[in-house]
């Protein structure tokens, strides 16, 4: 099925693109920075798992899944639990599965679809100086979860491209062999481990199989459907059977709260234009490959992943989708799709030039194949839309400081409300209310946080992210709080001061973009923590890295 290649040539390919890949990781990658203000919430969780407190947000209570990281929550638990600290196992595995990711990209082409190395090497180069390095500075479990979609996607593509040559029975009947059973086997397990680190992951291996089906007729590929249907039947449905009887829903917490029983024609929208930008240069092979009939069928099976999972975010909103993380999955797939695309459009034509005239074409192919992967590089420079950038897609945060503060009490038993549900809880180790829902079930499921609610933790912190402050008073209409985010920070600002809580600090950048702090003041280390908070110096807003300015003062006659 495969041509022979030189494997002491890849193996040497393999080492050059590897050392590239962490000289681009020392040198322009800025591994100082604190987690990602989301990433800390699955930290949270996986500091708790390793400690053997179970899946919770806060220690205690009952078991929520807000980390929808899965198999990244529980192989980070693992790392934690044997050797390493939490920050050294989130980033450990993110930084290893996008070097295997690179390695998976080069051999696949070579392999799979007998590419050329400089083809290969291309591919490889892309993703290597793509965004992956910037999920793992921001702590993010992206890069594993496209190792899966990688891996997930090479079986597939063994399987479209199997072919035996057919046999004839002594009754004159012809037999089409199909593959092997234990590469569909591997096909599936490798889909339902890409499900289990993230739900999308079904989305996705799913529509890798509808590629397969497409490819090689439904006849074909009967024995490749049962297995799969088999092996997420019994192994996935006692999954699903066991979650939902851990967890007490069907579905991860985030999806009761961003899906909202709605379609979301803006995630849609962006989604696709997010994969459009992260693949640009080889979606062009896609369209040169209408070309011929025989190309085209293969560019709508190979399209079929990465349309379809895109297009998949219609059923959820955008928030949180820090640098297009969400569609990262299909960089690798697309680099392993488009080289049978462009099979014909060889160099073989270089041969009838001169020599000068060869090494002009050489150097200009060199040259372009510099401008794409320097395009792979230039998407660091919009992970998030107000970065400075594009080594550093965030300033120093304020949320981060204030979780240190608040880690010298986290032995107390205090709780903080808190619509920023990842720096401040994780560092703080205060036990936590996610005002947003993302990590909290009942508000999740109750349409949002009620007074009665925080009533029952009584918490003696109240914290939120507003868009207004003492110098600029939110305006209260029906029309404003129909907007699910100002509601509830009118609830947590109404709740704080009709139960005497004291407005200790109101910190921004500008009086239109603040952070609230609100501190209850009948426990022993109100006075403390209300003189801490408001004349804390190191609050830095994370947009700008500006050292915050307390606009408290400014409400008080």
């Amino acid at each position: 099925m495969t041509l022979k290649r030189p494997f002491t040539t890849d193996l040497i390919v393999s080492a050059l693109l590897i050392t590239s890949t962490l000289f681009y990781a020392w040198r322009f990658v800025d591994f100082s920075i604190p987690p990602f203000e989301d990433a800390a919430m699955l930290m949270r969780y996986a500091q708790h798992l390793a400690q053997g407190q179970g899946i919770v947000w806060n220690i205690g209570e009952k078991p929520v899944d807000g980390a929808t990281d899965f198999l990244f929550m529980v192989v980070s638990a693992l790392l934690i639990k044997l050797v390493l600290t939490v920050g050294q196992a989130v980033r450990g595995v993110g930084f290893l599965s996008h070097l295997a990711t690179v390695l998976i990209v080069y051999w696949t082409n070579r392999r799979v679809h007998q590419a050329d190395i400089f083809s290969s090497l291309l591919s490889g180069l892309y993703l290597a100086v793509g965004t992956g390095f910037s999920y793992v500075a921001a702590y993010f479990g992206t890069p594993f979860f496209a190792l899966a979609a990688a891996s997930t996607w090479t079986l597939g593509l063994l399987l479209i491209k199997w072919h035996r040559p057919e046999r004839t029975q002594s009754e004159g009947e012809v037999v089409v062999e199909g593959p092997p059973l234990w590469l569909s086997m591997a096909f599936a397990f490798s889909a339902l481990a890409t499900g289990l680190i993230r739900p999308e992951g079904v989305i996705l291996a799913s529509l890798m199989l509808i590629s397969i089906v497409y490819s090689r007729g439904f006849k074909n590929a009967v024995s490749i459907i049962v297995v799969f249907a088999v092996t997420f039947l019994l192994l996935g449905g006692s999954y699903f059977v066991w979650r939902w009887d851990y967890f007490g829903y069907p579905l991860p917490n985030p999806f009761y709260k961003k899906g909202g029983s709605v379609l979301h024609w803006n995630s849609l929208l962006n989604s696709l234009l997010h994969t459009l930008r992260l693949c640009l240069p080889f979606f062009v092979t896609f369209i040169l490959a209408f070309r011929s009939h025989s190309t085209a069928r293969l560019a709508i099976a190979l399209l079929i992943p990465a349309l379809g999972f895109a297009s998949a975010f219609i059923l959820i909103s955008d928030e949180m989708d820090f640098g297009a993380r969400f569609q990262y999955a299909l960089v690798p797939l697309v680099l392993m799709s488009w080289p049978p695309l462009a099979g014909d459009l060889n160099f073989t034509w270089l041969a009838r030039f001169q020599r000068r005239e060869k090494i002009a074409y050489v150097a200009a192919l060199t040259a372009a194949a510099a401008g794409v992967i320097y395009y792979s590089s230039f998407q660091n420079c919009f992970l998030t839309d107000y970065q400075q950038s594009c080594d550093r897609p965030y300033e120093r945060d304020g949320r981060y400081e204030m979780g240190k503060i608040l880690s010298a009490y986290r032995d107390k038993g205090y709780t903080i409300a808190t619509s920023e549900a990842g720096l401040v809880p994780y560092y703080s180790g205060w036990n936590a209310v996610d005002t947003w829902g993302l990590n909290d079930q009942w508000i999740a499921h109750h349409g949002g946080l009620t007074p009665e609610y925080l009533d029952r933790y009584e918490p003696e912190i109240i914290m939120f992210h507003a868009y207004y402050s003492p110098l600029v008073p939110p305006e209260i209409t029906e029309a404003s709080l129909s907007d699910e985010w100002f509601s509830m920070t009118i609830t947590l600002k109404t709740y704080a001061e009709e139960n005497g809580y004291i407005l200790a600090a109101v910190f921004g950048d500008s009086p239109y973009d603040t952070n609230y702090f609100y501190v209850r003041p009948d426990f022993p280390d109100s006075q403390d923590l209300i003189e801490q908070i408001s004349t804390t110096r190191r609050y830095f807003w994370f947009i700008t890295g500006n050292r915050s300015i307390n606009y408290a003062p400014y409400g008080k006659p």
